[in-house]
């Protein structure tokens, strides 16, 4: 469920929708944000490349890998173009069920219900530690067949959970639970080229109340053990099949990405 509404303390959904340049935030939220940007410029770039790395994953499975129905767990506020409004540019009939537990994405709910006639999305209010909890619930069983391949979307999500949740054995219990041909998504933050400046960002964000644990690529990269990993495997999100030259680092965009299939 939706955790209260304190408009007093960060919260990671809001905080990210100010890096991004949205307005759904409050004065803690942009407190917080202000001050990782302050150690830590890239802190704004690295969202915004965040959202094409996931057009780029959400178009590869769409387009290519047949993809008909996506789950994307750590949604944040709506922010265009939408995972729905990728798939379903590919394919009308695209199914997608949204997961968040912010009570302000939970009231921005409706901008995301805005699907084709031919396809269908929903919104599940839910903690992405609660595994049992989003995939028993009720939108989910309406939209998506379990019985088919989904595509999990992890984005910028798994580093707010620290080694003690065993976010690894979320993500296996995730998987777990969907049939062969599903895939998995994973982007999150690493300090591997700027150790410095991350590890500032982090304290700051944990000073806020805003759990943040950077990962390596190998400690990403175990996210998908016993999937098969699409090309280019788990690499820095400007590398995962680019559109063209960035004007942008790894440094700067400071996030490992991957899809894998489930075998």
């Amino acid at each position: 469920m939706a955790e209260p509404l304190d408009t007093g303390r960060a919260h990671p959904a809001r905080v990210y929708d100010y890096l991004l340049g949205g307005k759904d935030n409050f004065a803690a939220d942009r407190a917080a944000a202000e001050q990782g940007l302050k150690v830590n410029p890239d802190a704004a770039t690295a969202p915004l490349q965040n959202r094409a790395f996931l057009r780029r994953a959400v178009r590869f499975l769409a387009a290519e890998a047949g993809v008909r129905q996506f789950l994307d767990i750590g949604t944040g506020l709506p922010t265009s173009p939408n995972v729905h409004e990728v798939a379903q540019a590919a394919d009308p009939s695209a199914r997608v069920v949204y997961v968040d537990n912010d009570p302000i994405v939970l009231t921005h709910a409706r901008a995301l219900l805005t699907s084709s006639p031919q396809g269908r999305t929903a919104y599940v209010d839910a903690d992405l530690r609660n595994v049992d909890e989003i995939l028993g619930a009720p939108e989910l069983a309406a939209t998506l067949d379990l019985d088919r391949p989904v595509a999990v979307l992890l984005l910028a999500i798994l580093h707010f959970l620290d080694d003690d949740a065993d976010p690894y054995a979320i993500v296996g219990k995730l998987m777990g639970a969907l049939p062969r041909g599903s895939y998995l998504v994973v982007s999150h933050i690493t300090a591997d080229y700027d150790p410095a400046s991350w590890a500032r960002f982090t304290e700051i964000m944990r000073r806020q109340g805003i759990t943040t644990r950077l990962r390596n690529q190998p400690e990403v990269a175990r996210f998908f053990t016993g999937l098969e990993l699409a090309e280019p495997g788990v690499v820095p999100i400007l590398r995962w099949r680019p559109d063209g030259a960035e004007p942008f680092t790894d440094s700067q965009a400071a996030l490992y990405g991957g899809v894998g299939r489930k075998p």
